[in-house]
C-alpha cells in the first residue's frame, strides 16, 4: 500500500482540551513521558523536567508517525524562557567543512533526554515497515522538539522525514559567520517540511533574537496582514491550526 498523507489541518493535535474548534474529537494520543534534570538553574530551583512523545505505525497510510506534545506546566515554561542557546553537536560535516550546529538550550536538553528512545523506537518500526514514510509532528513547544528529531534522524540514519509543525518556535541558531550555511543545511534535512505559522502567531517569532530560525516557515493566515493587536492575541492565533480554511492556498 503506498503512503498517503492527511489533509494538513488533521496533523494538528490540541491535547489541551482534547477537541478542536469544530467540537470534533481529535484522534487519541497517549504520550510516553521521560523525566530529566537540566542545568544548574534546574538543579538550583529543584525543577524536574518532562518531555512527552508518541510513536506509532499507521498501516492504513503506510506511515510511521512521531508526535511531540505542546508546553505543559511550569517546567516546560522554564525550559522555554530561561534556557537559551547552547551547542547541540560540537560540529557536523557539511559540504566538505565543519558546521557548528547550535540550538535553544532548553529544547536541546529535552530532545537529548529521549533521543535514544526515539532512535531505537524508529529503527524497530522501520525494520518492520521499511517502505513506510516517517512523519514528525508537533505543536508549539512540540514543534521545536519535532524539528530537532527530524534533524537527528537525518544525521544518524540518512532519513529525510516529512515534518509537520504548527505554531512553530525557532529552535536553531546561526551565527553571522555560518547562518547561511546552516539555513542551506536545514533545507536538506526533510523530504518536505511544513512549519505552519500564522503571521499573527507571536510564538512563531520566538526566541525573538537574531540568528534563531526554523527549518522552513510556511506563512498562513486567512488575512495575511500582521498587526500588533493580533500578535498580542496568542490564545486565538496560536491555537486555530485545525481550521481547514487556513490551508486553502496550499497544494499537496
Amino acid at each position: 500500500m503506498p503512503y498517503r498523507s492527511l489533509p494538513y489541518h488533521e496533523y494538528f493535535i490540541n491535547t489541551s482540551e482534547d477537541f478542536n474548534h469544530t467540537g470534533k474529537l481529535t484522534y487519541r494520543v497517549d504520550y510516553s513521558a521521560c523525566g530529566y534534570k537540566s542545568g544548574w538553574l534546574s538543579n538550583l530551583f529543584g525543577i524536574s523536567h518532562e518531555v512527552n512523545y508518541e510513536m506509532h505505525y499507521d498501516g492504513e497510510r503506510e506511515a510511521i508517525q512521531i508526535n511531540f506534545q505542546r508546553t505543559v506546566g511550569f517546567s516546560d515554561w522554564f525550559a522555554n524562557i530561561f534556557e537559551f542557546a547552547a551547542k547541540y553537536y560540537d560540529a557536523i560535516d557539511f559540504e566538505g567543512d565543519k558546521l557548528q550546529l547550535r540550538v535553544h538550550h532548553g529544547w536541546a536538553n529535552m530532545y537529548r533526554a529521549i533521543k535514544h528512545e526515539i532512535r531505537n523506537g524508529w529503527k524497530e518500526l522501520h525494520e518492520l515497515h521499511p517502505e513506510a514514510e516517517t512523519e514528525v509532528v508537533g505543536w508549539s513547544l512540540g514543534s521545536g522538539i519535532a524539528s530537532l528529531c527530524a534533524q537527528d534522524l537525518n544525521f544518524n540514519f540518512g532519513l529525510r522525514p516529512i515534518l509537520y509543525t504548527f505554531g512553530s518556535v525557532r529552535p536553531f541558531k546561526g551565527t553571522r559567520r555560518d547562518g547561511k550555511r546552516l539555513r542551506k543545511y536545514l533545507d536538506g534535512v526533510c523530504t518536505r517540511a511544513y512549519n505552519f505559522a500564522d503571521v499573527n502567531d507571536l510564538i512563531t517569532y520566538m526566541p525573538p533574537f537574531r540568528g534563531f530560525m526554523m527549518i522552513d516557515r510556511v506563512d498562513l493566515g486567512t488575512d495575511k496582514r500582521r498587526t500588533l493587536p493580533r500578535l498580542l492575541h496568542p490564545m486565538l492565533y496560536h491555537t486555530h491550526y485545525d481550521r481547514p480554511e487556513l490551508y486553502l492556498t496550499m497544494k499537496k
